[in-house]
């Protein structure tokens, strides 16, 4: 079997307690004040009062991305990702607290796989909300995944480069302050062809609700 090179697109993919400062008036006398002046007192005026911010905690669902490579179980990983290790290989993050992802991929015969699954944390749900629904306006053309944690999106693409297509899925997923995105894409060397939108859509969908089955299971703070 001869040895194809990856397309350049697929290759170069395997790339907040404030310190609170009441003032209060200071008194003018020195050692030496008369009774009078005994009566000037330190007030706080009720504008500084109210200025003073809560303290109060934000409650938080998820307080910690869990671990990427085993949110998939291997069975999945087989049919979706044929030929690809089970471990998978986690990407380097600035802050694994905050976003952690792992990616497989294989080449099997001609056909190629790759598969990403990302966690990302949300200091709260409202945070975590508005960053979902600017992902999904960055991917838009897609829909509604039912079922899928608080809210699902799914959109399909196809890119084509030196005649070769690729076709890509992407489905997202808010669960409370976390969300889930995976990306799954494939093609065909020897054809030069993509999957069908179906099986890359249904295998993207299929690796979601493991990775939120995952989260929901032991990724609470």
């Amino acid at each position: 079997m001869r040895s194809l090179p990856l397309p350049l697109a697929l290759t170069a993919r395997l790339t907040p307690v404030a310190v609170l400062a009441c003032a209060g008036w200071a008194l003018s006398s020195g050692p030496a004040a008369s009774p009078a002046d005994g009566h000037r007192t330190a007030r706080q005026t009720p504008t500084q009062s109210a200025s003073a911010p809560s303290s109060t905690q934000v409650s938080k669902t998820y307080a910690a991305a869990p671990a990427p490579c085993t949110s998939v179980p291997a069975a999945t990983l087989k049919s979706l990702v044929p030929g690809a290790k089970a471990t998978g290989k986690e990407i380097p993050s600035t802050d694994t607290k905050v976003r952690r992802t792992c990616s497989w991929n294989a080449l099997k015969g001609y056909a190629y796989r790759w598969l990403d699954v990302s966690f990302e944390i949300s200091e709260s749900d409202e945070q975590a909300k508005k960053e979902y629904e600017q992902h999904v306006a960055e991917k838009s053309g897609g829909g509604a995944v039912p079922g899928l944690g608080d809210a699902g999106y799914s959109v399909v693409n196809l890119t084509t480069e030196d005649k070769q297509q690729t076709r890509e899925g992407v489905v997202m997923a808010r669960v409370s302050n976390a969300l889930v995105i995976v990306t799954y894409n494939g093609s065909d060397f020897d054809t030069k062809k993509a999957p069908d939108t179906d099986e890359i859509n249904k295998g993207a969908i299929q690796a979601a609700k493991a990775a939120v089955a995952a989260l929901q299971g032991g990724g609470s703070g």
